[in-house]
């Protein structure tokens, strides 16, 4: 089997994992989903969350992974002795392959954008046009090319490659997004942006939507259920301090996603001020792919020469936060090849993404009856479902022993920690109950 590789710093770890959490779902997703449920009541309600629902999920796969020092199939398999774990483990790498075959869809849209502006600035009105229509062709092309650029973060490696680029790729979107704010904020209609995104409605704290929404926002924007953390934590060190640790990452997470709210919301009011509809004929803001593709540039369009500039600047950001995202999908099934196949990185990394290129093709060309359904299935079905199955892994299967065996690999004092004494009952209990309810609510 190939050596595997191991975060070379603590900050490293911190920010392919956060960077890996970051994706376009906290850029986009979590702004408007706090405008439209009571503003910072709903902040509140998402950052309580993230730390009673998503952290201690967070901290399963990372001491399953760090422990097994192995990929989400043979990790699973250890715990559980059997073919059901292994079963779950192969579940979560199909999951995560579907995530990231639409994924690259939309990291492609973000090229495009991303070159729209930078050919916009040179006048090449033509090179524009294409870029702005849709056709199979073009999301074909941009697709290769997001995954071509994953790949090539994939293939350098833990050190050389993931912790190489986000220690470069993170800060930079950090700036960026610091810089928009910055910009927008002293733009005419900012100012009710900010008082939307900022001033709570406490009368929807208690509203089973806003929970929900809250709840759902907290597990997905940590990338959990599908192995991306318990891949990255089995390349960590054994001397770091693991609930410590997993407590950076879900702090960067949750401020990377609070400072883009930062950004959306009081763009979105400039939009509105600048003559921009963004409302949807219901009253409520807009949102998603509408928001990103229509409403933002047609912001960007209303404040001319520096227009361009701002959306130069606003989709590399965008594709930053889906490439952070897009490595860690794809380490997921590469691992897998390489420690259960005994495949080479560079081969493995060539297959699976030449495999999940051809899933995007399938999907684009059979676009509307596959993009929404395949969205659907992965991120509300399954991805609840296996971090359920991680729950009753860490909580019921794998032994207390082993569990606290490797917390004291980096804290000696660790079965005395505030952790460790409410942790384990809680990822038994509490977390299993929270992530059904959640999944029958929103699917039910």
């Amino acid at each position: 089997m190939a050596i595997r590789g191991e975060f070379s710093s603590r900050i490293g770890f911190v920010l392919a994992a956060a960077g890996s959490a970051v994706g376009l779902g906290n850029i986009w997703g979590f702004p408007t989903k706090v405008a439209s449920n009571g503003g910072a009541a709903f902040v509140l309600v998402y950052l309580l969350l993230a730390f009673v629902l998503a952290y201690p999920v967070l901290m399963a796969e990372l001491i399953i992974g760090r422990s097994s020092r192995s990929n989400m199939v043979d990790a699973l398999g250890k715990i559980s002795g059997n073919f059901i774990g292994r079963l779950t483990g192969i579940w979560g790498c199909v999951t995560v392959s579907l995530i990231l075959a639409f994924y690259a869809i939309v990291g492609g849209w973000m090229l495009v954008y991303f070159a729209d502006a930078a050919v916009s600035m040179v006048g090449l009105t033509s090179a524009s046009d294409w870029l702005l229509t849709s056709s199979v062709t073009r999301n074909v092309i941009f697709c290769f090319l997001f995954m071509a650029l994953t790949a090539f973060i994939v293939v350098g490696g833990v050190k050389s490659g993931i912790e190489k680029w986000s220690v470069r790729l993170m800060p930079t979107l950090v700036i960026l997004i610091l810089a928009l704010i910055v910009y927008v904020s002293l733009q005419p209609g900012a100012v009710e942006g900010w008082s939307a995104y900022l001033v709570p409605d406490f009368s929807r704290v208690l509203d089973p939507d806003l929970l929900i929404n809250a709840m759902g926002q907290a597990f997905f924007s940590m990338s959990l259920g599908v192995g991306t953390m318990l891949v990255y934590g089995s390349y960590l060190s054994k001397n770091e301090n693991l609930p410590s640790i997993g407590a950076s990452v879900a702090l960067v997470d949750i401020g990377v996603a609070v400072i883009a709210g930062m950004l959306i919301i009081p763009a979105m009011y400039v939009a509105l001020n600048n003559g921009v509809e963004i409302f949807t004929p219901e009253g409520a803001l807009i949102q998603g792919d509408t928001l990103i593709f229509k409403v933002l540039p047609a912001l960007f369009d209303t404040i001319g020469t520096v227009g361009l500039f701002v959306a130069f600047t606003f989709f590399a950001l965008m594709a930053i936060a889906a490439v952070t995202s897009s490595i860690s999908m794809l380490e997921v099934p590469v691992a897998f090849m390489v420690e259960s196949k005994g495949l080479q990185r560079q081969p493995a990394v060539l297959l699976m993404a030449s495999v999940i290129f051809i899933l995007s093709c399938i999907i684009i060309f059979n676009f509307e009856a596959l993009f929404g359904f395949v969205i659907a299935l992965t991120t509300e079905y399954s991805q609840p479902l296996l971090g359920l199955a991680l729950c009753i892994f860490a909580g019921w299967v794998w032994r207390r022993d082993a569990i606290l065996d490797e917390l004291k690999q980096g804290d000696q004092f660790a079965e005395h920690s505030i952790f460790w004494k409410i942790w384990p009952w809680y990822v038994r209990f509490v977390c299993p109950v929270i992530i059904a309810l959640m999944f029958y609510r929103s699917v039910f």
